[in-house]
């Protein structure tokens, strides 16, 4: 990982071996086939998914349901 690029994969659950939250308080876009998404909780570059919620529907521990979706991923820090 460098200054200028966002890791491959990072994810907003603490209990996720890819959560970083020094990365998440700087700020990362996250762009899905051209359409710039806010809402995403976990993404990978090289292998071309997102994790997205479904609304407002929850599992049993408490975490949002989520649904993945494949295409093309682009991300970069906010600031």
């Amino acid at each position: 990982m460098t200054d200028t690029a966002p890791p491959d994969r990072l994810s907003n659950d603490p209990r996720s071996p890819h959560y970083n939250e020094a990365l998440l308080e700087r700020g990362i876009g996250i762009r899905v086939n051209g359409v710039e998404r806010t809402n995403v909780e976990e993404y990978c570059i090289s292998e071309g998914w997102v994790r997205l919620p479904i609304g407002k529907a929850l599992d049993r521990r408490g975490n949002p349901m989520t649904v993945k979706m494949k295409g093309t991923i682009e991300a970069w820090f906010l600031t």
